[in-house]
């Protein structure tokens, strides 16, 4: 396998970057696209899917300048393995290319700009199921066995990073960090939460993260927390707690709905973005690890700058 050079990744604790708002939501409420099974990564097929991707990212990588922050660009690729992909007519081969090309289109993005601020590429997975209500709980030898091919796909392609978004439990985390370990890329791995800051499984957010940590000699890069909001994950967030220093990132809804009631509006709930960048700023106070921020569903780039402001 071929060596591609990596631009500085995110720490804890480290220099400020961001991740990008909620690329479904842009597409969903401000371009009036349809993503049958909320999935984007198609967009890369056609010129003017791929025209949308390329504004979404020139608009963050502005702010990204602006406030001198770091910027992780990920790739449009949260429904693109198997499962979800055999729904939309994608085989294994067309996976591949697909998963590929979007991390060689944001290549592209990065050389375009041709700016000084670190610009790593994450290949972005999603969990096998619904990550709000999991059916089955993957063991780490299932999630591995599975999730293999895309990141290997990200590998091939050069990708710089692995995040895994909207996870419901430390079994399939498991596997996608043994899967990127074995494919040689630094892996990311991100719960989500229900409205008392557990996991959909039940599990408490340490149990999961300490969990993994004893099962891969903590080979996580970190650890993030993306699809719920402040007010629904904050109460858990101990400073004194053992694993909290590996809590680096933050993809916050912009809605305090819970999973039920955004599977079931009908309308977008965008929140405030002045009140999203405060509470960022303040659980940046408390828990100073914390230095990789974002946005999830109802965000766009108007609560990313917020963050910025409060944060930056």
């Amino acid at each position: 396998m071929p060596e591609f050079p990596r631009p500085a990744l995110p720490r804890p604790g480290g220099p400020l970057f961001l991740s990008d708002s909620s690329l479904e939501t842009w597409l969903s409420f401000e371009k009036g696209v349809d993503l049958p099974e909320f999935a984007a990564f198609p967009l890369i097929e056609t010129d003017q899917g791929r025209a949308m991707l390329g504004e979404h990212w020139q608009r963050h990588i502005a702010i990204a300048m602006e406030h001198g922050t770091g910027l992780i660009l990920g790739t449009p690729t949260w429904r693109a393995s198997a499962d979800w992909g055999a729904r939309l007519g994608y085989d294994a081969a067309a996976l591949d290319r697909v998963n590929q090309a979007c991390v060689m289109f944001l290549q592209a993005i990065r050389a375009d700009a041709g700016v000084d601020i670190p610009l790593p590429i994450s290949g972005q997975l999603g969990p096998r199921g619904d990550g709000y209500f999991p059916e089955t709980l993957l063991s780490p030898e299932e999630a591995e066995a599975y999730h293999s091919a895309q990141i290997a796909s990200f590998a091939a392609a050069g990708a710089d990073m692995v995040t895994a978004m909207t996870l419901p439990h430390s079994g399939e985390a498991t596997g996608i960090a043994r899967a990127a370990a074995e494919a040689g890329l630094p892996c990311v791995i991100a719960f989500t939460t229900e409205t008392d800051g557990r996991l959909p499984s039940g599990q408490s957010l340490g149990e999961a993260i300490e969990t993994i940590d004893a099962a891969t000699a903590a080979s996580p890069l970190y650890y993030m927390i993306n699809c719920a909001h402040p007010d629904h994950f904050e109460r858990v967030l101990d400073p004194d707690a053992p694993w909290i220093g590996r809590l680096t990132g933050l993809r916050a809804n912009a809605s305090r709905l819970s999973h039920t009631e955004l599977d079931n509006a009908e309308t977008l709930d965008d929140g405030d973005p002045s009140e999203l960048g405060r509470l960022y700023a303040a659980l940046r106070e408390r828990l100073p690890a914390l230095s990789v921020l974002g946005g999830c569903c109802g965000t766009d780039t108007r609560h990313l700058e917020h963050v910025c402001e409060a944060c930056a």
